[in-house]
């Protein structure tokens, strides 16, 4: 029984993809980016109670307009069916080995 993806998310604007690395406690994750950068993200209030997030997970980041290079808002968890997704359309080519 698998999943058909009609629709995802993809970056736009100054919105990246990553993998969270480690939770870090206080709502605080470190994420791998694809950018090449790490950083601290946070999920915003608003989506709290809506994203449950693990090590490992693919999601996508936006960077701070201040210290952007270091931390980020989690905005969007992709669920297994989208990493494939992804995968075939070429979004996760620098880390598909780390998935």
């Amino acid at each position: 029984m698998s999943e058909e993806v009609l629709r995802v998310r993809v970056p736009k604007g100054n919105e990246v993809l990553g993998i969270l690395e480690r939770r870090l406690g206080g709502n605080h994750m470190l994420v791998k980016c694809l950018d090449g950068k790490e950083r601290v993200c946070r999920v915003p209030g608003r989506l709290k109670r809506k994203l449950w997030l693990r090590e490992g997970n693919v999601v996508l980041v936006e960077p701070w307009q201040l210290q952007g290079d270091k931390k980020g808002d989690v905005i969007w968890k992709y669920n297994p069916a989208e990493v494939e997704w992804l995968k075939k359309k070429g979004f996760l080519k620098e880390i598909e080995d780390e998935i």
